[in-house]
């Protein structure tokens, strides 16, 4: 059990150097690692320059390759819990230091000397990278280590680094050393107390003005910290059920009991008496369940048969501390004081003593030493114990006791299965209970009710247990906090908070500020705490411990505003009106809150919710004359944050103009021309409030970062402006000033964003806060592969609102897996085309501005005009099947329709150059009636149409049917094959691989069937058998088609991929956790080998798309894997914050296992080798022959004559006989000289 301490209430100022305290809690620190780098993935190396153009279809919003380790695809944490976020080289947002809260606040300590500190962070958290820390720490970039700077408890809204004074100013709701609400950091000294310890309210903002002075915004009327009530120790702590034992008790009954002294108040006698053995000393002792700090001691001492209690000493445990008392003498009414040998009178007209504790010490047990006694052994007739905290516990047993006869003692009321939970590391008990969906207000309640004994001003904090503790973590969720404080309604506002259980350590929240009335019999205030309704957890675990009432004292005078000086010692309650900035703050209405300050030049900005005779909401002080700006009369609603950028300042949260409606569009967000003194509109702005406005760096238009601005809270809307139609939003959106518009409104190949910012550092070592989920493109549905990712010019939307309860909408998620997104695509280039074909379920605008609706054809001839299939198909079908024979697109799946006035189902086909319906093959029918593949045969007009279907018109054709193009006609491919196509491949020319749940020869069932084309027959692929269940996806693993791979589902629902290898399957070496849906699978040739193994070859790659969990890493949209590993690949994100997915990719050609730059399969290579040997011979003999005739005009050779009368005259010069006369002699001998 932790024991509650805190300060004590005496003045005093705790001063240390920050150097040795940093050193000390080097222990505690986060193991330093390194500057914030990020480690490069291992690269891909997938040969894509002989497929043409490359598109990755599938269900995203946003698209990143995996190129750095820490990159993921999870949603952003919707469970309270942020991260400290920075930029990878990518544009990709990653995790530095995670917590389990939010990081509300941050500032780049510089210590005047130039030093740099680190970065101070402030927030509501309890632990960072799972180390306890509350509340406030100091990160390192330069080492990545995160030191806690421990001493406050409670939350922290702002932080203001003062380089000049070595100095961070820390607002909040806290206490700390002797302050409340604010302290300092002071770079020599540690924590300090500011020389007005604090306000008496939260504070929310802090900022430095041009004339040096730091100003303090916040819910506060007077400086000032926690304080006593008026009448102190009127607390009664709970002994009744504490555990009581005791050391040398006597053996006399009626005295030998220790408890006959709890709740007694000195009756004395049997029962009501505890004594100890005789001439003995000995103890008394009581342990609790519940932490506690009691301010004053009661004890009754015993006059039984003269027996008394004459010295004792105070044991607080476990730290066995013996404690300083002071109390009045009875003997001679001084005031005194005792530590080891209190004294306790033995006069009977002394009934009781009380005993006051110098110091204030949490503990959780205690032990009373009788070291000398009164006559022959000491006792108690009575012993109580009071505080000055006021708590109301869960657990009933540790509220004051009703023995004690308190009038409106503090109670608790559950309802619901509640169970106790021991304290572990917290500081008491606490009831926990359990809850299934779905979650409601009533699943289970309980009410806190307070002992208030005076009406005032007080601080309601709700203590909340940490979940590590008790492995809760997982399953704690939201919380609704209602109540009212004063009778009189008018007089308070009522509570009404959410608040996250998802704490990793014990912390407390703030829940209420302000008037509270004392019980009576008509009135008592009351905390109730419930579920919040609506959660989307399975199971909740719901906790619940102690409220707690703190009185709060004040000097008055303030009204949300203080301006202190730096250096000031002393503050005076009189001078408060010096100051312009307080003079302000008192013009405003009673019940005013600043939110936001920020300082431009020398002007500082104050926003939130106010009221004045010239200023609402917002208002502008220069420093030079401390004059007001009333910006045009302010805004009409409340101002929650701001963020100034040069000349402007952007402003958040719910109003819809200025004061003087002088501005349409100012919708909850705008931005103020701090140099021409005008605002403007975001846009049109959000349809709902806005929380946070935080900066951010972007790369829009060129390699160089600017800033944008985004906005975070309660709206799902980005309104409508100009030619701009409305955007759904999650309550997040950025805007872009340099575009005027908001991201996802722009044409351009940027990051897609989406989550919480809380707050940012920019500059050269740009950091945020938050919880993001973030891809480096933002796509949606499709994007093109190549050295980059990139956009197709057109935007994709989720589809129009349909139940996905109807049976159309359970058989497209049987068919696809999913019901939206982009599903399949082809690149149809015949006949000198250039049309990108998307089908799926979604909506897109067509060039003449009217709807397409889930197919799409893009035709990049006629610059990219969009145009769809149009009304005659139903809205609500799904395309997943996609072919081009000639002119003729085939499209199938869960289709249905009306075309040329005859209904269509599952499939139809569409003429692309003449872009218009031809004659539809009679209709699919039976089965499911979908198509889930479609290829065609090659060299041939017949296409290959696979599904869950029984009959293509009359025709009965189960599972597979083949529609020729030349006669436009069904036939059924072979007898005897029936079942549930998923998948279909060509593994040659003639053989066709068909996966899924099926049978053959009317008998035989497996999961991988072949067709023969030309025999028109069907047989169970080689090894089929030993595939665990139906195929879902089927590709080649060879160029010949000899090999496949195959994916398919277990029984158990588990997913299996293997490969052929003859008459063998074999498994990939890895396995694929739970939840993984694969839907597509290609080989990749490489552009770099990787170590051969028995399923991959070393130039080759399996890419696996779909929703893949990897051992270690988790979701990934597409995964490599080289026989050995399985490595991310894309990683995507969505809309709502929900998981994105990979359909499949598609390629212009299907050059698969061709690489640029490996091997080419042997057939090739011989091809060309005989190639080049018929090139070399033939210029061998052209070669020979220019040699030949060269040397014979050398050598004086006339060419033959060629005409008629040549020849005669020839043969008349040359008698015959000369010719012929010369036969049969030898030849001359060599010439003689």
């Amino acid at each position: 059990m932790r024991l509650p301490f805190r300060r004590r209430q005496a003045a005093r100022k705790p001063t240390f150097s920050p150097i040795p305290f940093l050193f000390s809690l080097s222990t505690f620190a986060a193991p330093p690692a390194a500057a914030i780098t990020f480690t490069p993935a291992p690269p891909a190396n997938v040969d894509l320059t002989q497929l043409g153009r490359i598109a990755l279809a599938g269900d995203f919003a946003g698209i990143s390759l995996y190129q750095y380790e820490g990159q993921h695809e999870r949603p952003f944490s919707t469970n309270g819990s942020e991260a400290l976020l920075a930029r990878m080289p990518n544009g990709a947002f990653a995790s530095v230091v995670s917590t389990d809260a939010t990081i509300q606040t941050m500032c780049r300590f510089t210590m005047s000397d130039g030093t740099e500190a680190g970065v101070v962070m402030g927030g509501n958290f309890t632990s960072l990278e799972g180390m306890e820390s509350t509340a406030i720490a100091l990160f390192n970039p330069n080492t990545s280590a995160v030191t806690p700077l421990s001493g406050l408890s409670g939350q922290v809204n702002a932080v203001l680094c003062d380089r000049e004074t070595n100095t961070v100013y820390v607002g909040g709701s806290f206490v700390g050393a002797n302050s409340t609400n604010a302290i300092a950091w002071v770079g020599t000294e540690g924590w300090t107390n500011l020389p007005f310890a604090g306000f008496n309210g939260p504070v929310t903002s802090i900022t430095k003005a041009s004339n040096g002075h730091i100003i303090f915004g916040g819910s506060f009327t007077g400086l000032g910290n926690a304080t006593a009530p008026s009448t102190p120790d009127s607390q009664v702590i709970n002994l009744f059920t504490a555990d009581i034992t005791a050391g040398s008790s006597s053996t006399t009954p009626g005295f030998n009991q220790p408890r006959n002294i709890v709740c007694k108040t000195g009756a004395g006698g049997s029962g009501n008496t505890w004594l100890l053995r005789d001439n003995t000393p000995g103890f008394w002792q009581a342990t609790f369940k519940f932490g506690f700090q009691p301010t004053k001691l009661r004890l009754y001492n015993t006059n039984q048969d003269g027996r008394g209690t004459r010295t004792w000493r105070f044991t607080a445990l476990p730290i066995n501390g013996i404690m300083n008392f002071t109390y009045i003498d009875p003997a001679t009414g001084r005031n005194a004081s005792c530590t080891s040998e209190c004294p306790l009178s033995n006069d009977p007209a002394v009934k009781f003593q009380d005993f006051h504790f110098v110091n204030v010490i949490g503990m959780n047990a205690f032990r009373v030493d009788i070291s000398a006694f009164y006559g022959s052994g000491g006792g108690f007739s009575g012993i109580e114990l009071f505080g000055d905290d006021i708590f109301s516990y869960a657990v009933n047993n540790f509220n004051e006791p009703t023995c004690a006869g308190i009038q409106f003692p503090s109670t608790a009321t559950a309802t619901g299965p509640w169970t106790s939970s021991p304290s572990l590391d917290s500081t008491s008990e606490y009831l926990t209970v359990g809850l299934a969906a779905p979650i409601t207000e009533n699943s289970a309640s309980i009410v806190f009710t307070p002992d208030i004994r005076e009406s005032g001003h007080y601080s309601v904090n709700l203590y909340t247990p940490g979940c590590r503790q008790d492995n809760t973590c997982s399953s704690r969720g939201q919380i609704l906090i209602t109540g009212q404080m004063t009778a009189d309604p008018t007089k308070s506002q009522p509570i009404e908070r959410e608040l996250y259980q998802t704490n990793d350590f014990d912390k407390y929240d703030q829940i209420y500020f302000g008037n509270i009335d004392a019980s009576s019999g008509s009135f008592r205030p009351q905390i109730t705490m419930t579920p919040l309704p609506g959660q989307s957890l399975t199971t909740m675990t719901f906790v619940a411990q102690r409220v707690g009432f703190t009185p709060i004292n004040s000097t008055g005078g303030l009204n949300g505003l203080y301006e202190y000086t730096p250096g000031s010692v002393v503050i005076n309650a009189s001078d408060f009106s010096k100051s312009a900035f307080n003079r302000l703050g008192a013009s405003f209405a009673a019940g005013s809150a600043v939110n936001a300050l920020a300082t431009s030049g020398d002007v500082t900005f104050v926003a939130g919710n106010f009221t004045s005779q010239t200023v609402r909401n917002i208002v502008a002080m220069s420093g030079n004359d401390a004059t007001t700006q009333s910006l045009d009369g302010g805004l009409n609603g409340e101002v929650e944050s701001l963020f100034s950028n040069g000349t402007n300042l952007f402003v958040g949260g719910s109003f819809t103009n200025t004061l003087d409606n002088s501005i349409s569009g100012l919708n909850n967000v705008a931005v103020y021309d701090t140099v021409r003194n005008t605002w403007s509109p975001l846009g049109a702005g959000v349809n709902g409030k806005v929380l946070r406005v935080v900066g951010m760096t972007m790369n829009i238009t060129t390699s160089t970062p600017e800033v944008v601005v985004s906005v975070n809270g309660e709206f799902t809307e980005l309104s409508a402006f100009g030619s701009n139609a409305a955007v759904p939003a999650d309550g997040f959106g950025i805007w872009v000033p340099s575009q005027g518009n908001w991201l996802r409104n722009l044409d351009l190949p940027v990051e897609s964003i989406n989550g919480i910012l809380s707050t940012s550092i920019l500059g050269d070592e740009t950091l945020y806060a938050g919880s993001i989920s973030s891809s480096t493109l933002g796509a949606s549905g499709v994007a093109t592969l190549g050295n980059t990712l990139g956009r197709l010019p057109v935007k994709i939307q989720p589809p129009e609102a349909a139940s996905s309860s109807s049976p159309l909408a359970k058989r497209a998620d049987a068919v696809s897996g999913t019901s939206a997104g982009v599903i399949t695509g082809v690149f149809d280039v015949e006949s000198g085309r250039n049309i990108t074909i998307l089908g799926g379920h979604f909506t897109a605008t067509a060039a003449n501005g009217t709807t397409v609706n889930n197919l799409i054809l893009l035709d990049g001839s006629k610059s990219d005009e969009i145009s769809g299939l149009g009304p005659q198909i139903d809205s609500n079908s799904t395309f997943v099947a996609l072919a081009v024979q000639g002119d003729i697109l085939f499209a199938g799946g869960n289709v249905t329709g009306t075309v040329n006035g005859a209904p269509v189902n599952a499939l139809v086909t569409y003429n692309l150059a003449s872009k218009s319906f031809n004659a539809q093959p009679p209709r699919l029918s039976g089965g499911g009636a979908t198509v889930s593949s479609i290829t065609v045969r090659s060299g041939t007009g017949e296409v290959y149409v696979g599904g869950s279907f029984s009959s293509a018109g009359a025709l009965g054709c189960p599972g597979i049917c083949v529609f020729n193009t030349g006669t436009s006609q069904w036939s059924q491919p072979g007898q005897g094959f029936e079942g549930t196509v998923t998948s279909m491949t060509w593994a040659t020319s003639n053989t066709l691989v068909a996966g899924g749940n099926l049978t053959i020869n009317n008998t035989v069932s497996t999961f991988l069937a072949r067709y023969d084309a030309n025999a028109r027959t069907w047989d169970i692929y080689p090894g089929a058998s030993q595939l665990p269940g139906p195929v879902n996806v089927v590709t080649a693993a060879t160029s010949d088609g000899s090999e496949l791979w195959a994916s398919g589902t277990r029984p158990d629902g588990s997913v299996y991929l293997m490969r052929s290898s003859g008459l063998n399957w074999v498994a990939a070496g890895q396995t694929l956790e739970a939840g993984t849906d694969i839907r597509g699978l290609q080989i990749f040739s490489l552009t770099s080998s990787h170590d051969s193994t028995s399923t991959i070859g070393p130039n080759e790659i399996l890419l696996l798309t779909g929703s893949i969990i990897l051992p270690g890493f988790g979701t990934a949209s597409a995964v490599i894997f080289d026989g050995k590993d399985f490595r991310p690949y894309a990683l995507t994100t969505n809309t709502g914050n929900t998981p994105g997915s990979i359909s499949r990719v598609f390629t212009e050609r299907n050059n698969f296992f061709t690489s640029s730059g490996g091997r080419l399969p042997l057939v090739f290579v011989v091809l060309i080798g005989l190639g080049i040997s018929l090139a070399l011979m033939l210029l061998i003999v052209l070669a020979g022959f220019f040699l030949d005739r060269l040397r014979k005009k050398r050598e004086g050779y006339i060419p033959a004559p060629t005409h008629m009368y040549d020849r005669g005259s020839g043969i008349q010069r040359i008698p015959p006989h000369e010719l012929l006369e010369s036969l049969g002699k030898g030849r001359p001998g060599a010439p003689h000289v």
